[in-house]
């Protein structure tokens, strides 16, 4: 059987953590706390014997494409559709003020 976290223990995570808890969410979070643990120590009941550990979610490799430049698009085809452009760049509105 696991060990029962006590009020103490609540009070030192909760510091850790930054957080403040009145008595009765303290007893809450007790409880929440010990009632994982008990599950944990559910978990221990199992027989593990002979099974890999599992490092990676999947056996798949990298199966990005190899990122080579390339020149796709020119710049008088980029801007072609824009809706308010000058010679050289997109406009857009601004969206940074001086405040």
């Amino acid at each position: 059987m696991a060990q029962k976290i006590d009020i103490k223990t609540v009070d030192e995570v909760a510091h850790l953590a930054r957080l403040e808890f009145n008595d009765e969410s303290k007893a809450e979070i007790l409880n929440d706390m010990n009632r994982m643990l008990q599950f944990v120590d559910k978990l221990n009941e199992l027989n593990t014997d002979g099974v890999e550990p599992l490092i990676y979610m999947t056996d798949e490799k990298n199966v990005l494409r190899e990122d080579n430049p390339a020149h796709t698009i020119s710049q008088k085809e980029a801007l072609k559709n824009a809706p308010k452009k000058d010679s050289d760049y997109f406009k857009v509105p601004k969206v940074i003020s001086n405040k």
